[in-house]
């Protein structure tokens, strides 16, 4: 038995960590190491070749994946008519990495551009079907700027 402390929230884990559920995950996992330089940390399979688990790292953060298990409940986005959610990825050059994705198979969903907030921020959308914001923050703004920014935008 071991004597050291185990860490309630492991240093590679942030408090808040997404897990997808995809149709393909192994794919996925591919993907996601084209689109956004993904490294895989670990991959279970099943007794049917199917992921029941599965973490990548992106950037300093991580992100879990298990294949679509319809009998558990498990469905991805598409199989769902689509995501409500939505994965930021904050950047340091968010036009190469969104070029970087479209090349690797996502969809542009909002084309990249400067933003009030501050922002170069753009939107896509992974084969998958999950829905992806991505930004390089490029001016700061203030919290006066940002309100009047967005009452003029919004009304």
């Amino acid at each position: 038995m071991s004597t050291t402390e185990v860490k309630p929230i492991p240093d590679w884990m942030h408090s808040i960590t997404p897990h997808l559920v995809c149709d393909g995950a192994a794919a996925a996992i591919e993907f996601y190491k084209k689109a956004f330089d993904a490294v895989e940390r670990c991959r279970v399979p099943g007794p049917q070749g199917k992921l029941i688990h599965a973490a990548i790292r992106i950037g300093d953060s991580s992100v879990m994946l298990v294949d679509e298990m319809p009998e558990c409940g498990a469905l991805g986005p598409k199989a769902r008519g689509g995501s409500s959610v939505t994965i930021h990825l904050q950047v340091e050059d968010v036009d190469a990495v969104v070029e970087r994705a479209v090349a690797a198979g996502a969809r542009i969903t909002m084309p990249v551009d400067d933003m009030f907030w501050g922002d170069r921020y753009g939107q896509i959308e992974d084969p998958f079907g999950h829905s992806w914001s991505v930004a390089t923050h490029v001016r700061d703004v203030s919290p006066e700027e940002l309100q009047e920014a967005a009452k003029k935008m919004f009304g």
